[in-house]
């Protein structure tokens, strides 16, 4: 039976929140088993708005910006071995008393949003990446620059939209949104389909998600479920442009040996690039790859 319409899972969130970039591999897997049976969007919600001013009692992390980034950089690194993506501790300078914020890097997104949701996305996970894996201080105006130049955005536009306050604007109306459904931690997951919704708070496994779709849309949604060959892992390395070990164990429910070994084949092959970064390691599709290996004209 055909869905009439998808259902909507929105997360509440902060390009630098380290559960939400952790979040990633269980939302690349859920589009790639349902498709667009299911619709993923992002709501700013503004983790810290100035770190003097504020306190994470459990990861003891708030007031100086300097303590505070260590504070920051154990948590992300302790969260990595849980979420298996990868973090970067060398260099790590989130904050500094000039940049106390992250809402610079969510009025980003919304500046972007503006233009495209598609590019805000891609922008969404260029501040993660920069964020967690790069330390780069992505709250930076000209680091932010830099990064929607990456996805493509019309930059003139979007120093506009950071300057004139309509970026500020529309990230207000999201944290609306935060208050509505009374959100304190990110990430938060709303899942609507219809008149039903459901919030899920704090990080989530995709057989969580798998449950609550079913339990809302029945036979209406149905999870597809992907090929596990290595032409498979290709095309999604292709889609994305960059993936992580940890993207591609979760959507193909591999074992790290095997995805391991399919990765390594694709690279000698010539097909994808690895490069190690922080703890872990980033695999990029390479666009204009010499073909001389056992995927040759597929």
């Amino acid at each position: 039976m055909e869905h009439k319409t998808p259902l909507e899972i929105i997360e509440f969130t902060d390009p630098v929140c380290t559960w939400c970039w952790g979040s990633e591999p269980v939302l690349r897997k859920l589009q790639a088993h349902y498709k667009d049976q299911v619709r993923i969007r992002f709501v700013m919600g503004g983790l810290v708005e100035d770190i003097t001013q504020f306190y994470d009692e459990w990861n003891h992390i708030g007031g100086d910006p300097i303590e505070s980034n260590k504070a920051v950089v154990a948590h992300w690194l302790e969260a990595s071995t849980r979420h298996g993506m990868p973090v970067r501790t060398e260099g790590f300078a989130l904050f500094s008393e000039e940049y106390p914020s992250t809402y610079p890097q969510n009025y980003a997104y919304k500046a972007a949003q503006m233009e495209s949701e598609s590019l805000a996305n891609q922008l969404m996970r260029r501040m993660r990446e920069a964020s967690a894996v790069e330390a780069q201080q992505t709250s930076r105006m000209e680091v932010l620059v830099e990064l929607a130049s990456e996805v493509g955005l019309d930059l003139e536009k979007f120093i506009e939209r950071m300057s004139d306050g309509s970026a500020e604007k529309a990230f207000k109306e999201d944290q609306k949104m935060v208050s509505h459904y009374g959100i304190t931690g990110f990430p938060s997951f709303l899942i609507r389909y219809g008149n039903k919704e459901l919030l899920l708070r704090g990080y989530q496994k995709y057989s969580a998600f798998k449950s609550v779709i079913k339990m809302f849309a029945g036979g209406h949604i149905k999870e597809i479920g992907v090929g596990k060959t290595p032409e498979d892992v290709l095309d999604f390395i292709a889609y994305y442009g960059r993936v992580t070990p940890k993207e591609i164990e979760e959507t193909f429910d591999f074992h790290k040996d095997v995805a391991h070994a399919i990765v390594e084949t694709l690279r000698k092959d010539g097909y994808v690039k690895v490069t190690p970064v922080g703890n872990g390691h980033f695999i990029d599709f390479v666009e204009e790859a010499t073909c001389s290996g056992s995927f040759c004209g597929m």
